[in-house]
């Protein structure tokens, strides 16, 4: 794989709705990085999988991998409680796992020149995607705040969800995102902080802000 020189990499790894995504596009924008949300790669397969399940083989996936773009990531319909349960469980498929790295791997270390580098957040980005990434960062919330920043984003898509269900959902993403075997969701000695639980979009925005420009600067 051909790897484009002096780019800025950024890696961010965070669990389910802790406001990742949000401050990943927003700083994707601002440094003109190409973004993507590697859970929503994830996400599309589980979609396809619930969709399609008599399809559903390896052949199919790699066949739909192959031609993975981002506009593809932006189906607002992967944003269901089922499909982000169902993208937990095949995560820790090592086959699925192994085509989706190279998916992953191509916009992190070669974006379209337009681009001044790449900006990737999910759950092993900081280790195990891009471990050499120029910044690291893990964005997280306490369950509670993350679960009623989901709750509000489900009923603004008019899905019908309780509170609690939501809650219980995102408990359960937790265990399986830190406990699974193949790249779990950690926290890498090498990687920032970033609380969101009491901070606005324009604080987090400002917050990691100051540790990119410090890293172009300096």
């Amino acid at each position: 794989m051909k790897k484009r020189k002096n780019i800025l990499k950024i890696a961010i790894d965070s669990p389910a709705a802790a406001g990742a995504g949000t401050l990943a596009k927003a700083i994707s924008k601002y440094y003109n990085l190409i973004y993507l949300d590697t859970g929503k790669a994830y996400r599309l397969i589980a979609f396809y999988k619930l969709k399609y399940p008599q399809k559903f083989t390896l052949k199919y996936i790699r066949g739909k991998i192959k031609n993975l773009k981002i506009k593809d990531l932006e189906n607002k319909k992967l944003l269901s409680d089922e499909v982000g349960t169902e993208a937990s469980k095949i995560a820790k498929n090592k086959n699925i796992r192994k085509l989706i790295y190279s998916f992953q791997m191509n916009y992190a270390y070669n974006p379209p020149k337009k681009y001044e580098g790449s900006c990737l957040d999910g759950r092993d980005i900081t280790y195990n995607i891009i471990p050499d990434a120029d910044l690291k960062f893990f964005v997280t919330a306490n369950v509670n705040t993350r679960a009623i920043r989901r709750y509000k984003e489900l009923k603004a898509l008019k899905k019908h969800q309780t509170f609690q269900e939501v809650l219980k959902s995102i408990k359960n993403r937790d265990k399986s995102d830190y406990s699974r075997k193949v790249s779990p969701l950690k926290k890498t000695k090498d990687s920032i902080l970033i609380n969101t639980t009491n901070l606005s979009k324009r604080a987090c925005f400002l917050k990691i802000k100051k540790y990119i420009d410090r890293k172009i600067y300096s």
